[in-house]
């Protein structure tokens, strides 16, 4: 009875069931080795040779397997179809090999699937092979140089930048991006321009809106109109002369659907419509290829097996009508460099089950599966056609030209089904309807209006624009991108705000080292070159080993390079670097690096645990610090007055701006300070102010009750005021100065009985669902202070966004009710039955 070998419980429990009893299926729970973190692993003296170690977890997975083998003298290794599922195949062999495991007559297989199907897997079992050497070696390769560049340069960082946390091939090239952009965004300089809107009427009554697009007879630019001055001009002679229609054209158009799912355009995809992050994305996606949902989701290939082309036009016509399926099967050519990531494209296995079909619990993968099956759907739909218009009104004396553009949808074809989403709002749409128009009738005038406009500086990245711009470049590959994407977030290089990724100071920092000092090695051409060479290796064309020599050969002396490097030194180097983005040029032509707060000391660069600052080089005599971005006159840093004889000063900080009385000295390590509240800026602070927050919290008088002190003040969660232990929230920051004692007893009371105090009244259910049909007890929804939600016992299971609480059945209710409790692991619910399976009695 062969013993077959996969990743995951998960897909060992779905193969088991369509292997059945005449075969032992048992899960290596993902890699079972890997290099030890210790120098030596990769042993550059040795041909590279590695040192591997069993991971403390795997050892008892590595065991299962051994024992089992020990009875059935066959392995069928079925990891996954790509580069990590050969390398763990590898591994598997190799250490079963090493303990002797595997003898001399033991059977050896490899056996590959896009998807955990019925006739997928019984397929490959009839055509098994053995591990792919070439696939191995890139891996081995991607994984010495990983290690290489991580165990050598995380070193160098650690010790020239306190605070930095890793460096890897791959993870720097990815946040050098994020922090170009930003350094981008703060040297853009918004410039003003406008445009005119014309709202005309033709002489059949019906308005329409066109603009201006020649003034004075001349083609007009974008930013041509620079000011204020110039809109009124050229309203004024818009206003003076009569309009009459020009041309009209309509052309037809159409619109084709976007291709099938790969790796990263499902993460684009993901993040565009739901907000959801890379791993967030996999880790969903992991699972529906688990269950046998979808097909293998580590892929840069786009196109479809014919059989499965076949199915889906069979499904369109059933759902939609044959009009929707076009005379022949749309084909999707790979565009991928690596022949060994281009697997087939993600789809469902079955074209037939849409979301609802499959009953997903799991809102992650009901989402996403609902996306790959509408993706997959409408990429083989007939084409949209579209009829666009374009109409030019201008005047007699051809001095002034107005075009109005609309276009209709003749017929919608696949976007019956689906719309690809956009990385940013999409401009003026000129998807309206013009009413009848022809070519020398008049218009009229109802109104003219100007519109001022900036310029904008480039967007920040998303996850999903970021792992587009890797694309691109040729950075990183499919197995890669989520993995990359976040730790730069969990080393915190970069923060995540609104879905945007923004790098930490210590990102920044560590992107301006390694460009001064490791420029090769974060050159997105240099990364995507060696990209290449191990795709070569994957292929066959190329050795692992020379590959790594060579690398090797360069970066060594690198190292060696900063290894006499002082601190002080490095900080030199990056400060002037980053002088055009920390000291930019005043408009009074004074010294950027004066220090603001003393007016003696020069600014320069220095470093923390928590990254990078910039501080007056007085110190300790003067202790002014601000971050890294923007400049001392955005941050409003300076003194504001005396007060009592201390100085009364406004600082940037790590959280943003406060008040400061005084200095840090040794008698006062900790001078009193007070965050400016939201809303409020630096810029516009002043002494009396300041003094006003300093002396926050305020004494309101005593409780009316008890004669305990009553205050307003600004805390964590903004505005509050307090009567012992009781905090009742203020909407306003002006309320803590004026808030008097009749209005603070209202909302403490107010605050009291919300949280269970007299007077409180049982919170009523929105809508009522009925008794729940296996535990008993009412089901009902709820509106709460965080959104809808139902409840059943004392399990709340807050309602996903796209559900409405008035759509909500008890069978939604139940299947929300389910998943929070088998998250809490508690509830009336009943656990679900063990499923025992020959895969885990083996």
């Amino acid at each position: 009875m062969p013993v077959v070998v996969v990743e995951s419980p998960a897909k060992a429990k779905t193969i088991n069931k369509y292997l059945g009893s005449e075969y032992t299926v048992l899960a290596s729970y993902g890699h079972i080795r890997d290099l030890p973190a210790k120098d030596g692993s990769v042993d550059t003296e040795h041909d590279f040779e590695m040192t591997w170690e069993v991971g403390t977890d795997s050892r008892k997975h590595l065991k299962a397997i051994a024992d089992a083998l020990k009875e059935d003298n066959a392995l069928i290794l079925a990891t996954d179809p790509d580069r990590e599922g050969e390398a763990i195949s590898w591994h598997l062999e190799d250490a079963l090999r090493k303990r002797r495991v595997i003898k001399k007559d033991t059977p050896v297989s490899r056996v590959v699937f896009n998807a955990i199907t019925k006739s997928a897997v019984t397929e490959a079992m009839k055509n098994p092979r053995q591990v792919d050497a070439p696939l191995v070696e890139a891996y081995l390769a991607r994984r010495a140089l990983d290690y290489l560049v991580g165990f050598n340069l995380s070193p160098v960082l650690w010790r020239k930048l306190p605070g930095s946390r890793s460096a890897g091939r791959v993870q720097s090239v990815c946040l050098r991006l994020i922090v170009e952009r930003e350094m981008e965004i703060e040297a853009f300089r918004a410039k003003e321009y406008w445009n005119v809107k014309v709202l005309l009427e033709s002489v059949r009554g019906q308005e329409f809106e066109a603009r201006l697009v020649s003034l004075a007879g001349k083609k007009l630019d974008k930013h041509d109109i620079e000011n204020e001055t110039k809109a009124e001009l050229a309203v004024q002679a818009v206003t003076s002369r009569d309009m009459k229609i020009k041309s009209v054209e309509a052309k037809p158009g159409s619109r084709n659907p976007s291709a099938p799912f790969m790796t990263s355009t499902l993460q684009q995809e993901a993040s565009r419509k739901f907000g959801m992050g890379a791993r967030q994305t996999m880790n969903a996606a992991q699972r529906l290829y688990e269950a046998g949902h979808i097909t293998y989701m580590r892929t840069d290939g786009i196109d479809m097996a014919p059989e499965s082309v076949m199915a889906t036009r069979e499904t369109i016509e059933e759902r939609y009508g044959k009009e929707y399926v076009p005379k022949s099967p749309r084909m999707y050519k790979n565009k991928a460099k690596n022949a060994q990531e281009a697997h087939e494209c993600i789809r469902p296995t079955n074209s037939n089950n849409d979301a609802p079909s499959l009953k997903l619990t799991d809102v992650d993968q009901r989402k996403l599966y609902d996306l790959i099956w509408k993706r997959t759907i409408s990429c083989q739909m007939e084409a949209a056609r579209i009829e666009r218009t374009s109409v030019d009104i201008g005047s007699a004396d051809g001095q002034i030209g107005l075009r109005a553009n609309g276009q209709v949808i003749l017929f919608d074809g696949f976007l019956k089904v689906y719309e690809e989403g956009r990385d940013e709002p999409a401009g003026e749409g000129d998807d309206k309807r013009l009413p009848q128009l022809n070519e020398g009738e008049p218009t009229d005038k109802k109104n003219i209006s100007p519109e001022q406009h900036f310029t904008q500086p480039p967007p920040r990245y998303t996850e999903a624009t970021l792992v587009k711009r890797m694309e691109e470049l040729g950075i990183g590959r499919p197995s890669t991108y989520a993995s990359i994407v976040t730790t730069i977030q969990d080393r915190e290089y970069v923060r995540k705000d609104q879905n945007r990724l923004i790098p930490e100071d210590k990102g920044r920092i560590v992107t301006i080292f390694l460009l001064n000092f490791f420029k090769q090695y974060v050159e997105y051409d240099f990364t995507a070159a060696l990209e290449t060479q191990l795709d070569n290796v994957s292929a066959g064309d190329a050795n692992y080993k020379e590959v790594l020599a060579k690398f090797w050969k360069d970066f060594s002396i690198a190292i060696a390079e900063t290894s006499d490097l002082r601190i002080s030194q490095v900080l030199d180097v990056l400060d002037d670097a980053l002088a055009p983005q920390l000291y930019p040029t005043k408009e009074d032509g004074s010294d950027p690096r004066a220090c603001p707060l003393c007016g003696a000391g020069q600014l320069h660069l220095k470093t923390s645990r928590t990254g990078g600052f910039v501080g007056c080089g007085n110190y300790p005599e003067c202790r002014y610090t601000r971050q890294l971005g923007g400049d001392q006159q955005d941050s409003g840093d300076c003194v504001l007055g005396e007060d009592g004889g201390d100085q009364i000063s406004v600082r940037s900080g790590r959280f943003g701006p406060y008040i400061q009385r005084g200095d840090v000295t040794e008698d006062v390590p900790k001078p009193p300070r007070a965050s400016l509240p939201k809303g409020w800026s630096a810029s516009d602070m002043d002494l009396e102010k300041a003094l006003t927050l300093l002396s926050l919290p305020r004494q309101i008088g005593p409780h009316p009750e008890d004669g305990e002190m009553v205050e307003a003040g600004i805390g964590r969660y903004g505005p509050f005021v307090k009567h012992g232990r009781i905090y009742a929230n203020l909407k306003e920051v002006n309320d803590v100065f004026t808030i008097g004692m009749n209005r603070a007893v209202e909302e403490l009371a107010r605050k009291l009985a919300s949280r269970g105090g007299v007077g409180r009244e049982k919170a009523k259910p929105s809508h009522e669902l009925g008794e729940h049909p296996k535990g008993g007890g009412p089901v009902n929804v709820y509106d709460g202070r965080y959104g809808p939600y139902v409840k059943y016992d004392k399990i709340n299971a807050t309602l996903p966004k796209e559900v409405a609480p008035e759509t909500v059945t008890m069978d939604i209710a139940i299947a929300l009710i389910a998943e929070k409790a088998a998250k809490k692991g508690g509830g009336k619910t009943k656990p679900k039955a063990k499923v025992k399976a020959k895969s885990t009695d083996k």
